[in-house]
């Protein structure tokens, strides 16, 4: 791997991108393993700009940890229904168990950003919001779980040729909302938004940590192992794992053709 130093950042190629990657990935395992073990809870909370690698970086996250424990969370818009209940209703039954983890492809931060700048809130739900989460979180924490916020941040340049990307590579087209669209004409108000949720919710006990994104790949491994850094883990011994004996009796397959199986069309060489 390339060398860093007290001046600046490791400096990677692709390839020990992909190397360091792998690497990170495995002490996520080990996390999750500790996290299953001790029976702790993590919730972890991505929120950013429209482009900022959420999405890439989430699933760089969970690529190899075990999924029955392990849960992203994305929400769509509220039902008329789940309007009517109190705000946070619908995020906290999500909320983690003993030995789970779940990460918050947004959360209850969207009334502090997308619906304070779209109007799709009052303002006293919106101030009533801001009163509420810090309480919250700190309420969270106190109970146990380990929270921990990242703001992914990208340049107005650099999410402008993301988004002509997406616009312009019909695989992707799909990424773009209405939504999305409508915010390049609200990115000040969203910066301001921004700013007034850091100003409200920045906490001690739960801080937003900001990530630069503008390089993706440098973006993940630098949320990845931050997040290594925050959750106090240990290996957890899983050696001695032994596969029981097979159980030994007398057994005939049934035939294939009284199977509906499907096509061989490929094989592999």
């Amino acid at each position: 791997m390339a060398k860093g130093n007290a001046a600046g950042p490791i400096r990677l190629t692709t390839k020990e991108y992909d190397k360091e990657l792998e690497r990170l990935q495995i002490e996520l395992l080990s996390m999750q393993e500790w996290i299953q073990h001790e029976g702790q809870r993590l919730v972890v909370i991505f929120e950013g700009r429209d482009t900022a690698g959420k999405g890439g970086t989430i699933k760089r996250i969970t690529e190899l940890l075990n999924p029955r424990y392990c849960k992203v969370v994305a929400l769509p818009a509220p039902t008329d229904r789940e309007k009517t209940q109190w705000y946070f209703q619908r995020y906290v039954a999500h909320l983690p168990a003993a030995g789970e983890i779940v990460l918050f492809d947004r959360s209850w931060y969207n009334r502090a950003g997308v619906e304070r700048v779209m109007g799709f809130c009052t303002e006293d739900e919106y101030q009533e919001f801001m009163r509420h989460t810090p309480q919250l979180e700190r309420a969270l924490i106190r109970s146990g779980i380990m929270l921990v916020k990242y703001w992914l941040s990208v340049s107005d340049e650099e999410q402008e040729r993301r988004f002509q990307r997406r616009i312009d590579n019909p695989h992707k087209r799909w990424k773009l909302s209405t939504i999305d669209l409508q915010a390049r004409s609200h990115w000040v108000d969203y910066s301001e938004a921004k700013d007034e949720m850091f100003a409200y919710t920045d906490l001690k006990e739960s801080p937003w940590w900001v990530v630069e994104g503008d390089d993706k790949r440098a973006a993940r491994l630098n949320l990845i192992s931050h997040l290594l850094s925050l959750v106090p883990y240990r290996k957890v011994d899983t050696a001695g794992v032994e596969l029981p004996p097979k159980q030994q009796r007398r057994y005939e397959r049934a035939p294939k053709e009284a199977q509906s199986m499907v096509p061989v069309r490929y094989q592999i060489i």
